[in-house]
């Protein structure tokens, strides 16, 4: 059998739909999958042994464009022999219905009767994004009940020697910190700066764990190098060399192989936080108006800070000074110090 998903748009949701494509070798071992995503989330597919292929996906997030993916769509048929659309959009629903797909499975999202023929409509029953993705694997009428829902951990694939390389390829920026173990902070966030952990809050949290022999490594897009810079500038001068501003400097294969090289994780709720968690790094999770009860890491070796109580909260900027929300900026440093300290001892002797 040979499956085709349309994959969702965003880092985060890339990596919790790993968790679908292995309950599907699960659930029909002999079934080839390919994924159809944008090309800046394809490389996190090469690094997942259960995807075929990566399929690009030329149309950015929001356009229509109906004679280019019922182009698409031609150019696939035959090709397949079921299609899972994980996007809610009826857009999305699409290319699996113009390439004659003969199985188009999908929740019901836009009403999107017809283009998709094994429509589930129950969504609400599964409260976590990664349940919603996973019971997509199963057939209509035997998909287990959310408690009783399998839910495979996604992980990504690396190896030493890509990692050595993408340091090597680093090297002057690593050259002070370069006999100290590193912790990766991942500040920045898609969505506004209400989901941001306050920059001043991670140069203080910076300063404790450079002063405990630590060299601190910030991720992120081009779009956050500059609260990167303000990380550093907030530090006394003496310590700036040991916090190196990487984002907008990597590729997401390169942030993969340096995030793997760390031995721990700091991040609010974004992609990369999604990143940290496959690669199995010791993480603290910052989350504010975001809900974990949606969208957690999914880790072991996850600890998830937040100081409010329930779901999400649909807003793009806090009451608080640069728009930080009100309930991130009360979680302390001191705290996020003390629960990344207890994850470094717990994991010291455990393997990766």
């Amino acid at each position: 059998m040979n499956i085709l998903v349309i994959a969702p748009s965003w880092v985060g949701d890339m990596m919790m739909s790993h968790a679908l494509y292995q309950q599907l070798k699960r659930n029909y071992p002999e079934c080839e999958i390919d994924v159809m995503a944008p090309d800046w989330c394809r490389p996190l597919l090469s690094r997942m042994p259960e995807v075929r292929q990566s399929i690009s996906m030329p149309i950015g997030h929001g356009a229509f464009r109906l004679c280019e993916r019922y182009h698409l769509g031609k150019s696939l048929q035959n090709r397949y022999d079921m299609a899972i659309v994980l996007p809610n959009s009826l857009k999305s629903a699409f290319i699996p219905f113009f390439a004659r797909i003969p199985h188009r499975r999908g929740w019901k999202g836009e009403m999107r009767y017809g283009f998709l023929n094994d429509l589930r409509q129950n969504k609400n029953d599964y409260p976590m994004m990664v349940q919603r993705y996973v019971a997509l694997a199963f057939e209509k009428g035997v998909i287990p009940l959310a408690d009783a829902l399998p839910l495979p951990k996604p992980y990504l694939q690396v190896k030493a020697e890509e990692i050595a390389q993408t340091k090597h390829a680093f090297g002057k920026q690593f050259a002070y910190g370069e006999n100290r173990p590193a912790i990766g902070f991942c500040p920045g966030a898609e969505f506004g700066p209400a989901k941001r952990y306050p920059h001043y809050h991670y140069a203080t949290l910076a300063q404790m764990l450079i002063e405990q022999g630590y060299t601190v490594r910030l991720f992120g897009s081009v779009k956050d190098t500059a609260v990167g810079e303000e990380i550093i500038a907030t530090l006394p001068t003496e310590l700036q060399r040991y916090c190196i501003n990487l984002a907008g400097q990597t590729n997401l294969n390169q942030a993969v192989d340096l995030l793997a090289d760390c031995v721990a994780v700091v991040s609010n709720d974004s992609g990369l936080m999604h990143i940290a968690a496959a690669l199995n790094r010791p993480l603290v999770a910052l989350y504010g108006p975001t809900s974990p009860q949606y969208t957690p890491p999914l880790s072991d070796k996850a600890v998830i800070i937040r100081l409010i109580e329930g779901g999400l909260i649909k807003v793009r900027q806090g009451e608080g000074e640069n728009g930080y929300h009100q309930s991130l900026i009360d979680i302390s440093p001191q705290l996020v110090f003390e629960k990344l300290t207890q994850l470094l001892s717990a994991n010291e002797n455990l393997p990766d």
